[in-house]
Order: structure tokens, then C-alpha cells, then sequence
């Protein structure tokens, strides 16, 4: 079992004058306490104009700021949205590529289509298409990182004449790759497409079981021709997260973040009506988060009032909000249905930089050296395991050869003439 940290970077109003600062600051504090205290990951999501849930349009940056200030953890895109309209994917490759060499080689590199309309519709991207988009975008920035030079590329969404796209990374072919999951097609997608799975969904041990065994099933089999020149064989799941010695405690500072994500998650994904820059998501969900189940105890009148699997996403967001015997006993079952990786949400809502800090720091000393020793034993045995059918997954894929060495971009001296030569 891997540990990450995902952040959205979350600003809940009312905002000050350096709201965005201060959420970025103490991010980075957090995520270099993080790598002292071992955990593995740190994911930056990438979302564009979701005022309050997401103010993390420039996850690169950040990221290349985590690098600066660690040494061990590695750093994940999740995502990177890959419609050329948002990220034309020469930049994506540069900017991975450069992440990659400042970092000493800890890139993990995330994609996904984009899905909230105010997004999509920002950038003129139609939701029909945006699954063709990404799978042509991903195959080119993949060549783009193992092409010398990258050979060009005609398609429907994107053109671009040879170049040699440079830098390149440190990780051979390249860095790993993942996509992000919300169902059961999406993860069997990863698991063809030879991905890692970034569950984003709020998955019940149950659901996790069934989609990891369906995941591994599909990876081993003839259905896997991998995307990119390397597999990587990982699932992961999302949880809000505080560990407290005390539960009550815990859902004090905890409950109220993972919340504000849920609600928000809601109002941009699922049903809600948005005024940029006048919708308050924070005043909302104190007047009608109470009605929807987001309340401090969940009690079975509550649940008699609301359907069967809101309930259940209800109960998801509390799963990593507990003591660390509660979480002890969460991560077993985790690991046990197969789970390679647990991302936590630990900067949700208003949750205090404070506490999120005595969080890391209790569930590393009380509940990760479980799961740390005889780590490297389990992922070596596992990569034994998967040795031969992903060799088999990658004799699959075909690499169209394509000759540019006669290619010759040549220099408009019309538009520069020669400069005269100084006298004397």
C-alpha cells in the first residue's frame, strides 16, 4: 500500500485579500511534511474557473514548487486535461519533461477529458468529442517524449510538423502513466490501455474489490494494448482524511471539509446553477446542506429520507475521518480487496492548516508502519507476477516507423537580412 495527498486547493468563502496565498502556502508546507513523514504521493488536480472548489489551474507550478522543497515524495498530475484546447500537448510534454529532470526522475503523469461544463464550455470543447480528444492528445504527447525527433502528426483534433520536442524526461520511456476513473468502463479503459487507475470516485471497500479485480483481470489479458511504452500496474482510491485520537474529535475538524468537497462536487458536476463569481458554495451548504444528509450524524432517519446510494457516498466521505485504529482497520480492508494506493483529501473545505498537519503526523507514526514494512518485498513479488503478461501487453503495440530525415525547416532570410558588417 502506497499514501498520497491530493489537492484541489479549496477556498471556501468568505475570501480575503490573500485567501489563494495562504491556501498555497500551507499546501506546500503540507505536502513538504509529508515527504519527511514518508508518505509517497502528492497529486495536483488541474480545474479551471470552479470558484471555491478548485482554485488549481496551474498544478505544474505547484508541482515544480513541491519539487524545490522535497526530496523522496513523488509528484503526481491528477489530472492533466488533455483537450488540445486546454493543454496543446507539445507543452504538456516540455512541461512534464521539465518536471521530470528538476525532480530527479518523480513524475507520475495523470490525464483525463475534462467534465464540468464550465470548463468544457469555456474552451469551446464539445462533451461528444472530449473522450476522442484525449485519446489522441495522450498518443502524441507520448511520442513527443520518446520521438528524436518527434516525426509530426495529422489527426482530427490537433496538426503539427516534426519537431524535436526537448527536453526529455529522466524516466525511460517516460513517466508513469495514469488516467482518472469514476466507473466500472473507465477503469477497464485503464486497465486496456496498460494505465494506471485513479479512482476519483468515493469507492466503497466493496466496489473497490470488484473494480480491482476486473482491473488486474483485463490487464493480464489479450484486451490490454498499453498507450504508452511502459505499463503501469496500479489502482488507486480517493478519501477525504483527519486522524484523530479521538472520533468526535476527528468529524469536528474533519467532517465539515469533506463536505464542502462533496456539495461542491455536486453543484459543478451534477445539478448545480452557478454565477461566476457571485454563487457562495460555503452559504449554501450551511442552508441546505442539512436536507441533502450532510449533516454531523448520520442517524436512520436521516438515511430512511434519502436513496440507498446517496447514503452510501454519504458514509464514503467518513471512511478516512476517524482514530488511527479506525484507519488502521480501513487501510487493511482497502489492501486486502487489492488497493495499491490511498489518496487522501486532507485540504477540503476549511479544514485548518494545524490540524491537517497533526493529521499526517499521527497517522504516520500510528497507522503506516503496518504497511511500510515488507513493502518493497509485496511490490517485487507483484511485479514478478505481472512480469509476463505485461511483456506480452507491450509486443502488442505497434510503433508506426516514419522517415523526417530529409525534413528541413528553412529560415525566411527575406524577413531578416543579412546585417551589414560594422567598420573598423
Amino acid at each position: 500500500m502506497r499514501f498520497g495527498l491530493l489537492y484541489h486547493h479549496q477556498v471556501p468563502r468568505p475570501w480575503s485579500a490573500d485567501s489563494d496565498e495562504r491556501v498555497l502556502r500551507e499546501s506546500l508546507e503540507q505536502v513538504e511534511l509529508a515527504d519527511r513523514l514518508g508518505f509517497d504521493y502528492v497529486w495536483a488536480a488541474e480545474h479551471h474557473f470552479l470558484d471555491e472548489y478548485a482554485h488549481s489551474s496551474a498544478p505544474e507550478v505547484f508541482l515544480a514548487a513541491s519539487a524545490a522543497r522535497t526530496r523522496r515524495i513523488r509528484l503526481a498530475h491528477g489530472i492533466v486535461s488533455l483537450p488540445p484546447a486546454v493543454n496543446h500537448p507539445a507543452r504538456v510534454a516540455e512541461r512534464l519533461a521539465t518536471l521530470d529532470l528538476i525532480s530527479g526522475g518523480r513524475v507520475d503523469f495523470g490525464t483525463g477529458q475534462g467534465s464540468t461544463q464550465h470548463e468544457l464550455g469555456a474552451f469551446g470543447i464539445d462533451r461528444a468529442t472530449k473522450r476522442e480528444q484525449w485519446r489522441e492528445a495522450i498518443d502524441v504527447v507520448i511520442r513527443m517524449l520518446t520521438e528524436v525527433p518527434f516525426t509530426g502528426h495529422q489527426g482530427k483534433w490537433l496538426d503539427m510538423p516534426p519537431r524535436n520536442v526537448v527536453p526529455k524526461p529522466k524516466q525511460q520511456p517516460h513517466p508513469p502513466l495514469w488516467v482518472a476513473c469514476s466507473s466500472a468502463d473507465t477503469i477497464n479503459s485503464a486497465a486496456r490501455y496498460g494505465m494506471g487507475a485513479l479512482s476519483l470516485a468515493f469507492v466503497t471497500i466493496e466496489e473497490a474489490r470488484k473494480w480491482v479485480e476486473s482491473y488486474y483481470a483485463t490487464l493480464v489479458s489479450e484486451e490490454c494494448v498499453p498507450i504508452g511504452r511502459a505499463v503501469n500496474p496500479n489502482f488507486s482510491v480517493v478519501m477525504p482524511f483527519l486522524c484523530h485520537e479521538d472520533q468526535e474529535t476527528a468529524y469536528d475538524r474533519g467532517l465539515d471539509g469533506a463536505h464542502f468537497f462533496a456539495y461542491g462536487f455536486a453543484h459543478y458536476y451534477l445539478q448545480g446553477e452557478h454565477r461566476p463569481g457571485v454563487t457562495d458554495l460555503a452559504a449554501e451548504l450551511a442552508q441546505y446542506g442539512e436536507m441533502a444528509g450532510f449533516t454531523r450524524h448520520l442517524d436512520d432517519a436521516t438515511k430512511a429520507q434519502l436513496p440507498p446510494e446517496l447514503v452510501a457516498r454519504l458514509e464514503s466521505l467518513r471512511r478516512g475521518i476517524g482514530t488511527p485504529d479506525k484507519l488502521r482497520e480501513m487501510v487493511r480492508a482497502y489492501a486486502d480487496a487489492g488497493v495499491d494506493q490511498i489518496v487522501f483529501q486532507a485540504q477540503t473545505g476549511a479544514t485548518s492548516h494545524e490540524h491537517i498537519c497533526e493529521s499526517l503526523e499521527l497517522f504516520a507514526r500510528e497507522v503506516m508502519p503496518e504497511f511500510v514494512d515488507g513493502r518493497e518485498e509485496r511490490e517485487q513479488a507483484k511485479r514478478d507476477r505481472l512480469a509476463i503478461p505485461i511483456k506480452e501487453a507491450l509486443s502488442r503495440v505497434e510503433v508506426p516507423a516514419k522517415d523526417v530525415s530529409d525534413y528541413v525547416i528553412r529560415t525566411d532570410m527575406e524577413q531578416f537580412p543579412p546585417t551589414p558588417p560594422t567598420a573598423g
